[in-house]
């Protein structure tokens, strides 16, 4: 069996998913797992048995909310969530059609505004969001609750140390070409 998908799984993740006996406890504890078509033990076991194409191809991959249960529940310590994100990396790097193309969208916009202001704005990634995905009018009704109530500030504030930050993202940007 080739195994080259699974070193550059592993690699990029920095995750050992050649230890998983799929005990399934991190499925188990998975609050996406419900509206996965795998969900993480099987998204492991793909990843062992070298299906690439599917998996990058997968929507699985890009509804995991990186809440990082599956790793505290995991005996082997395997942070399926760290692989989830290396997938979507490839995906994003390689020619697939991404299985979520609008959670992409999210996961760009997220990233630039960490890139940009140091920190999460919640209203500018909202508006950007809206506008990108033309889903303008979906959520209004509790997103003007959430504005009302003051959990949405209207203005951003950037964090001190952005010259770290953008260190930070050079840092992993080349590590990321480095294992594409």
């Amino acid at each position: 069996m080739d195994t080259s998908f699974a070193d550059q799984v592993n690699l990029l993740s920095e995750q050992a998913i050649e230890l998983c006996y799929h005990c399934h406890k991190c499925t188990a504890g998975c609050p996406a797992s419900g509206a996965m078509t795998y969900g993480p033990d099987r998204i492991l076991r793909l990843v062992q048995l070298g299906e690439r194409e599917r998996l990058l191809a997968s929507s699985d991959i890009w509804l995991c909310t990186a809440c990082a249960t599956c790793g505290t529940r995991c005996p082997n310590e395997i942070d399926s969530s760290r692989v989830m994100d290396a997938l979507r990396q490839m995906a994003v790097s390689g020619d697939v059609a991404i299985g979520e193309p609008d959670a992409l969208r999210f996961h760009r916009l997220f990233l630039a505004l960490i890139r940009q202001l140091g920190r999460m704005h919640e209203a500018t990634l909202l508006g950007l969001y809206k506008l990108w995905t033309r889903h303008i009018l979906a959520d209004l009704d509790s997103g003007s609750r959430m504005f009302v109530k003051g959990k949405i500030p209207l203005t951003p504030h950037a964090v001190k140390g952005r010259k770290e930050l953008k260190r930070i993202f050079e840092t992993t940007r080349i590590k990321r070409d480095k294992v594409s």
